[in-house]
């Protein structure tokens, strides 16, 4: 998957320097909300371009600071850049890591957009009145910068020529240049696991198919990979999955990725499984979907592109746990052998799924693969999946929704995707909610009431659940945007990447 956005060709590095001595397009400074005269790297460059930006931008142009306001600001050649790009932090009480990674997605964003800022150079936003550790800056700047230069232009004849190629954080003092390398290494790697999932949900479903995503975890460095045929799965059990595969041409595979820390001889502290809903496109198969609803259904693999990103970059971030990657792939397809609304599935726990909507087909797949990776002995399960509507309409895409077995895991989680600048909001599993699942002819139907959907579909999952801890993580609403949102373009986000990276880190 290299090679397809933007990012793979812009290159961050720190320099140990005097930002007004260093040669750039563009120098990228600071103000926060309501600052008048400008102190540190930004009072030096204004000192050093004899007060163009406290009596000019601020006093007569009045740039207030309001978090992601620019002005572009020509030097006149009394510094080594071409232009100073001042950028707003917002209020100081308002300030955190997650906004520097913002506002570095923002600032690329608009260097690119410039056109001749092939060359950037930037303050280490942050570390300075900000109070941040110059790692946790550093990191910050990296992530968001890879975030937003990303472009998914691989099927354009003509490309953009507008592209940064170098950003550098410059600063004068040595250990905070020491420690802001550690944390852009760490940077780089999280996005590039980020944009390995957009990539993914990005791409046209002819090319992202089961055997394309079999073939990419094949690929993976560092990492034991199983991939089990159609046979074996029916040798498996897995009634629930096949009966989705059924109506595509494209023959099922199911991912078994396994990561083990190497660092000591003693076992891993923990043992954890990630599976990602692997519908690689999503009809609704016989309970088709409108054309407008299955527009950007080649998305709806976004929780398998998550895992996919997440395993790529283990061998770099060495957890000291073991990780079990997990993948159901097949598509929801409406062909001749198609299942049908009404039919009996048997998953591989045994139990007995009536078929009630051919379009509620993810948490099918789940249930499988929800009962093998209870079957390796795991101590917690994480799924993460664009499951239901209904939690997009509960949440928008402001936040995706949580739930599960172990309340400690679901904190866990919510707290590493508060870190990680991703929103999650838990939804109850009440035992109202399982009535609505009841079947008359099997253990249980594949969806219930449109009320509470979201929360039902969780309960669904819980009955293939075994003696581990369990979260459930539905992205519908985050994975993929209609329109630009806060760091993030239209399209893929690789939503869950960053909150369950930290949580493995953790």
């Amino acid at each position: 998957m290299k090679g397809l956005n933007m990012s793979d060709k812009l290159e961050i590095s720190v320099v140990n320097g005097r930002l007004e001595e260093i040669s750039a397009n563009v120098l990228v400074v600071n103000l926060f909300e309501g600052v008048k005269i400008p102190a540190g790297a930004t009072g030096a460059i204004d000192n050093a371009l004899d007060g163009l930006i406290s009596k000019f931008v601020i006093g007569k142009e009045g740039f207030d600071g309001k978090f992601g306001k620019m002005y572009v600001l020509p030097t006149y050649g009394k510094i080594a850049a071409d232009k100073v790009l001042v950028v707003g932090l917002g209020k100081n009480k308002d300030f955190s890591p997650n906004r520097i990674r913002e506002l570095s997605a923002k600032v690329i964003k608009k260097c690119k957009k410039m056109g001749c800022a092939k060359k950037v150079i930037s303050v280490l936003h942050g570390a300075g009145i900000g109070g941040y550790d110059p790692e946790v800056s550093a990191r910050m700047i990296a992530e968001g910068t890879l975030i937003g230069a990303y472009s998914f232009d691989k099927y354009k004849t003509e490309k953009s020529p507008k592209s940064v190629d170098e950003f550098v954080i410059v600063d004068m003092v040595e250990d905070n240049c020491k420690k802001a390398k550690a944390g852009i290494k760490k940077g780089k790697i999280i996005a590039s696991a980020m944009n390995f999932a957009r990539d993914l949900s990005n791409e046209q479903p002819a090319y992202a198919t089961p055997t394309k995503l079999a073939e990419i975890a094949q690929g993976l460095k560092d990492i034991e990979v199983l991939v089990y045929e159609k046979e074996e799965i029916e040798e498996m059990g897995m009634g629930a999955f096949l009966g989705v595969a059924k109506g595509s041409s494209e023959p099922p595979k199911f991912i078994h990725m396994k990561y083990k820390y190497k660092g000591s001889q003693k076992p891993a502290q923990r043992k954890i499984a990630i599976i990602g809903k692997g519908i690689c496109f999503d009809s609704g198969g016989l309970d088709i979907k409108p054309p407008s609803s299955m527009l950007n259904m080649k998305d709806d693999m976004s929780g398998a592109a998550a895992v996919l990103g997440i395993m790529s970059v283990l061998k770099d971030l060495k957890p000291n746990c073991e990780v079990h990657g997990i993948i159901a792939a097949c598509e929801n397809m409406p062909g001749c052998s198609a299942y049908k609304p009404g039919d009996v599935l048997t998953a591989k726990n045994g139990k007995t799924i009536e078929v009630d909507n051919t379009d509620a087909e993810g948490r099918l797949t789940l249930a499988d693969a929800l009962c093998y990776a209870c079957d390796l002995g795991v101590d917690e399960v994480i799924d993460i999946a664009t499951l239901t509507g209904a939690c997009v309409v509960a949440l928008g895409s402001a936040a995706s929704g949580i739930m599960g077995n172990h309340q400690p895991t679901i904190d866990k989680l919510i707290k590493c995707a508060n870190a990680g600048g991703e929103k999650m909001w838990q939804l109850p599993m009440f035992e109202e909610y399982k009535e609505s699942l009841q079947s008359d002819i099997a253990d249980m139907k594949n969806t219930g009431s449109r009320m509470g959907g979201a929360q039902i579909a969780g309960i669904f999952l819980e009955n293939f659940v075994k003696k581990v801890h369990w979260a459930h993580i539905d992205v519908a609403g985050t994975a993929f945007l209609d329109k630009p949102q806060n760091e993030f373009p239209k399209g893929a986000t690789g939503a869950g990447v960053r909150t369950i990276i930290n949580y493995l880190m953790a």
